[in-house]
């Protein structure tokens, strides 16, 4: 049985239960065209259409908006999202929603535009002050109150995952750091996942979001065991990133194999269709996976990588501020981590490197750091990444200041399988500066 796996044994007095919270999704061509339909059948009214200003130009928006207003629905539309979220782009959003008075929101768009309709979803609901729900110890990290109005996610990019989870992510200006909100009742009502939305998208984007599918699911593989936490008081206090898990193990594997088959193809040939459907599945999987087990350290890290950006700003990307993509402020990061992480673990992490294409024939366990590294740094090279934190604009002298901002990103430190202090995650970052 696959929980008495060795991974998972138990242990008196820590957790023996794991939770699994499922997702509705509807996952094919053609779907966005259904949005009327569902929307109507959730009990919707007048909804609040989240997108961006890029994307309001393209025909999936209008697909979307076509259908609701098919289907008898008053909507209006927000395009304010930005690209990377901050707290005063969700508090804007969150003025747009009460001043319309909604009764469901529908967002189209990548991670940001996502988070950005649960951000205003929630603080329209239960209003409140900004940090009250923000994860502590940057906020005070209060539980949402009860169940939020219906939210149709249609995401438009292969990487997030944000249409499966209750993670809403954003830049807290004043103090430098990303950070964000966690709660199930975050998680939208229901994913309507067109494929086609990424045919058009440009290079550096597939390969930002690729890169934060195979983050999400070799994370969320290798995290701490549900086992080792302890036992939770009752019921509600199960946190929501609970720690690997036989459950979300499935997705994890799953959207590997399909990266390491797809992944190159996707990045490098816009005409490769095939090889895109599959990059959205597998976000599709690894979003599943991570919603029900948490990431680790390589998320932690980035959120200072895009917060202290100076001067970085890649090909691809709107606007003309400095910005690091989310999936890239994460995977420059990485190789170094799981260097660092794989005595944990080292099984798990050598075979994530075989399904993602790496020839693991005869590795030992002393091995598996390098093994997981070299296959990552050769499929960064691959598509273009950048190399290491120093490539996105980065020297040593800023490993202080990255590592003070990853410090506080404690939900996710404490889901590493291997324990993580201030001084280490230092170490970490002078590690990704530059890996060839």
């Amino acid at each position: 049985m696959a929980c008495c796996h060795h991974y998972y044994l138990l242990a008196e007095g820590n957790e023996a239960a794991f939770a699994i919270d499922v997702s509705s999704i509807t996952f094919g061509h053609g779907v966005l065209k259904e949005a009327g339909e569902h929307a109507r059948a959730l009990g919707m009214t007048r909804v609040a259409l989240f997108t961006d200003r890029t994307l309001a130009a393209l025909p999936y928006v209008a697909q979307v908006c076509e259908s609701l207003r098919a289907a008898g629905l008053d909507v209006a539309v927000f395009d304010e999202s930005r690209v990377e979220p901050t707290d005063q782009s969700f508090l804007a959003a969150a003025r747009f929603a009460a001043e319309g008075k909604f009764d469901g929101y529908v967002s189209v768009g990548g991670g940001s535009v996502m988070d950005t309709a649960k951000a205003a979803n929630l603080y329209v609901t239960y209003p409140a002050e900004f940090l009250d729900y923000v994860n502590a110890p940057i906020g005070k990290g209060k539980a949402v109150p009860g169940p939020l109005k219906p939210h149709i996610a249609c995401p438009t990019t292969c990487g997030t995952g944000s249409e499966c989870t209750g993670i809403a992510i954003f830049d807290l200006l004043a103090m430098q750091v990303k950070t964000g909100i966690a709660s199930r009742r975050l998680r939208p009502s229901l994913a309507l996942i067109d494929p086609a939305t990424t045919y058009t998208l440009p290079k550096n984007v597939v390969a930002a979001s690729g890169f934060d599918i195979l983050s999400h699911a070799l994370e969320s593989y290798t995290a701490k065991p549900y086992t080792r936490r302890a036992a939770p008081g009752k019921p509600g206090l199960r946190p929501m990133s609970q720690g690997a898990n036989p459950w979300s193990d499935i997705g994890c594997e799953a959207a590997l194999k399909l990266l390491g088959q797809y992944l190159e193809r996707g990045v490098n040939d816009a005409s490769d269709r095939e090889a895109r459907d599959n990059l959205m599945y597998a976000a599709t999987l690894a979003g599943i996976a991570f919603g029900n087990s948490g990431v680790h350290v390589p998320h932690g890290m980035a959120y200072s990588v895009a917060g202290l950006v100076r001067d970085f700003h890649p090909e691809g990307y709107p606007g003309d501020e400095p910005i690091v993509p989310h999936g890239m402020s994460v995977v420059v990061n990485a190789p170094s981590v799981f260097r660092f992480t794989a005595c944990a673990c080292p099984d798990r992490h050598i075979a994530a490197a075989g399904w993602l294409g790496a020839d693991t024939r005869g590795a030992s366990d002393d091995d598996a750091g390098e093994v997981i590294a070299n296959q990552l740094i050769a499929m960064m090279k691959a598509t273009q990444i950048p190399n290491g934190i120093g490539g996105v604009g980065y020297s040593k002298n800023d490993a202080p200041a990255l590592a003070k901002g990853a410090w506080a990103q404690q939900r996710l430190l404490t889901n590493s399988p291997r324990e993580v202090t201030e001084e280490s995650l230092e170490g970490l970052y002078l590690g990704a500066l530059a890996y060839w």
